[in-house]
């Protein structure tokens, strides 16, 4: 199984979403809980261990499936607790109707184990393979953030903690504490939002206390900040822009219950419909509209909003350790393609704003051309446009906005740049 979503990540798709229609399939938790760890494990060391695979072989393996599985059994026995052996023979048994590459794995594998030593040092040489990155976001990365590249690198190969964010409107922190509790799961209040719980490890939703009821959600502390920020107040009217699957959505309606409206837009039907499901869940409701935010005409009721949240569409490049996926399907070309979307819809959406109006840029990127050099770009033609300064105790202060470094007090790599209309 851990084979077949890998190979259909080799192919253009994304983790998430193979993983959501393959784990139904495995019967067991235990198992399913596996093939997490075996494929977030193999894509988050991906590019350390095709290095490895490449100094064991005198050809590549063409056969995208019988890579998979050589990669996963690289990732088993160099960082995972299952014995060599196991290892080894499951790896070979995985192997159906293509039995020219039993022979192939079993030799492969065991030269590994052989020539670990030599290999392990060899990748200390290759920036790609000793920080298991792609090389040009390597160096994004360093000419970016110079001396903290070597702490994003490695965060980014981390994996995330689970945070959860609790749903005022239900509960309050300290109650859902309890009850975490009472249940055996540690926890603890974290984060720089009121509603923030970090797990001390991670859970299935549905054995978290009234998941189902709607009293919490999860969602990372970077992405949290994001409702404060926006400060919507009393009898505004609200938009947030490229809303889905709706997680900042939630939280403005959770802390502020007394809006005029809460207009939410995003241009794919499919991710729409995960909005109305945790707005649903969260027993909150807003406007939904399927819709272009770089063509606002074609959904605009033509009233100004006084608050909007541009979650902007993005590399990513912030939330790796969740994603990991990330490294391998995001290409350098894609940050030209984002940066220029991005301009489009803040040009497109502006004029939606109402004079003395707020908009909240975000992005979870860590890549200074989507972050201020965007904003700046804009502020250079946008007379009318003023940033807010951010004070916080957390993130860094950025000539505009504030930028979270990826695990930067154990959150995800986020920025944001707060706009007023003059």
């Amino acid at each position: 199984m851990a084979a077949r979503v890998l190979t259909q990540v080799f192919n253009g798709l994304s983790l998430t979403a193979t993983l959501d229609a393959a784990l139904p399939d495995v019967a067991s938790a235990k198992d399913r809980a596996f093939v997490q760890a075996l494929t977030f494990g193999t894509l988050r060391q991906f590019h350390k261990l095709d290095f490895i695979l490449a100094q064991l072989l005198e050809k590549p393996i063409k056969d995208q499936e019988i890579k998979a599985l050589a990669l996963s059994g690289l990732y088993q026995l160099a960082f995972m607790r299952v014995k060599s052996h196991a290892a080894v023979s499951e790896t070979v048994a995985a192997v159906r109707t293509k039995t020219w590459a039993k022979p192939l794995l079993n030799g492969l594998l065991r030269n590994y184990l052989r020539e670990q030593e030599r290999l392990v040092a060899a990748c200390q040489l290759d920036s790609g393979a000793a920080t298991s990155h792609p090389k040009w976001l390597i160096h994004r990365i360093q000419h970016d953030w110079p001396e903290q590249a070597a702490q994003i690198l490695a965060e980014n190969n981390r994996q995330a903690p689970m945070v959860l964010r609790v749903n005022s409107r239900q509960t309050d922190r300290d109650r859902y504490l309890q009850l975490l509790a009472d249940q055996g799961i540690a926890a603890t209040a974290g984060g720089f939002s009121p509603s923030s719980i970090a797990l001390e490890n991670p859970v299935p939703v549905d054995k978290l206390p009234a998941f189902a009821e709607g009293w919490v959600s999860v969602q990372d502390g970077a992405a949290q900040l994001a409702a404060g920020l926006l400060d919507a107040q009393p009898g505004q009217r609200v938009l947030d822009v490229c809303a889905a699957p709706g997680g900042k959505t939630a939280h403005i309606l959770e802390t502020q219950p007394l809006l005029q409206e809460l207009v939410a837009v995003d241009i794919d039907p499919q991710r729409m419909r995960r909005v109305d499901d945790n707005l649903q869940r969260l027993k909150l409701d807003a406007k939904r509209v399927v819709g272009d935010a770089a063509y606002p005409q074609s959904w605009w009721d033509g009233r100004a909003f006084d608050r909007i949240l541009l979650d902007a569409p993005c590399s990513a490049t912030g939330v790796i350790r969740r994603h990991p996926d990330i490294k391998l399907l995001r290409k350098p070309a894609d940050i030209d393609a984002l940066q220029a979307a991005q301009q489009a819809i803040l040009e497109a959406i502006w004029p939606l704003l109402a004079t003395g109006g707020r908009l909240l840029y975000a992005t979870c990127s860590v890549l200074k051309q989507e972050n201020e050099r965007q904003v700046a770009g804009f502020l250079a033609v946008h007379a009318e446009a003023k940033t807010i300064p951010i004070l916080a105790d957390w993130g860094e202060a950025r000539p505009l906005g504030r930028q979270i470094l990826t695990g930067a007090r154990d959150m995800d790599g986020f920025y944001y740049a707060l706009l007023e209309k003059t």
